[in-house]
């Protein structure tokens, strides 16, 4: 386990493969930490060089005052990623973690060839939606909106399985204050104009049955994007990293080779 500390939070991160690797950056979603990567990894080409870090209040890094703006969680990857000598990387980028990788690939386009926006979307809910959860987890904590983000993480037939728990689990240990901070980071973020202006090979990925991005919303918001690609990942929800694996690293695989970077 590795930490950084960028002067404003302690950021836990993870490297893997070779230094000279092509880098690929993970950015994981609202209430998950950098292990929500790990089914996919061991199906990716060999050679690159993984990036993911746990963003500010969740998994092992620090806790700060909530709420976080979103330019808070992008100048904290952008730091992580100056410190680690990253240029010319893939960033995936799940929910909250799209929304981040648009906002830096608007920022710091040297640090960035080519996005993968996964089940998110320049604008997610809104305020009044998100005002609520955050009230929620003040005062009853992250547990109480347990039982409603797994019917919209995952899809029914996952339901059924037993390794559920573990997702529900990993959401409920995550620190109430980081879940409401960075709640109130996605209520505050509409990357509509933003993300039009981009100019960079994009990949949309989204859920057949995902219930907090529809596959439009992610499809209307790579669009935005001239050039970009779209596929739709069929009985899977919010997280089909996680549940259909296997076509997730191909469809990943098949875009990095696109853009040359494996």
């Amino acid at each position: 386990m590795q930490i950084f500390d960028t002067g404003q939070v302690r950021l836990h991160y993870r490297v893997d493969g070779p230094e000279d690797g092509a880098p690929v950056v993970f950015a994981n979603s609202l209430g998950t930490d950098l292990r929500l990567w790990d089914a996919i990894l061991p199906l990716l080409p060999q050679g690159l060089r993984i990036i993911r870090w746990d963003k500010r209040g969740h998994g092992l890094s620090s806790i700060p005052p909530a709420p976080y703006p979103m330019g808070a969680l992008i100048t904290d990857c952008e730091r992580l990623l100056d410190h680690l000598e990253v240029k010319d990387c893939v960033f995936v980028g799940l929910s909250i973690g799209g929304m981040i990788a648009q906002g830096l690939a608007a920022k710091r386009l040297d640090l960035i060839r080519a996005v993968v926006l996964s089940n998110t979307a320049a604008k997610i809910g809104n305020p009044d939606m998100w005002a609520e959860r955050i009230a929620a987890v003040e005062k009853s904590g992250v547990q109480t909106l347990a039982d409603g983000v797994m019917e919209r993480w995952f899809s029914k037939g996952f339901h059924a399985k037993p390794e559920i728990e573990l997702w529900r689990n990993m959401l409920i240990q995550q620190d109430d204050a980081g879940y409401a901070g960075c709640s109130a980071a996605i209520s505050g973020t509409d990357f509509f104009t933003t993300t039009a202006d981009l100019r960079l090979p994009c990949l949309g990925i989204a859920g057949s049955e995902d219930g907090s991005t529809p596959p439009d919303l992610v499809r209307e918001t790579t669009d935005l994007i001239p050039g970009s690609k779209f596929h739709l990942i069929r009985n899977a929800g919010h997280l089909p990293c996680v549940e259909q694996p296997e076509e997730y690293a191909r469809v990943l695989t098949d875009f990095l080779k696109g853009v040359g970077h494996v």
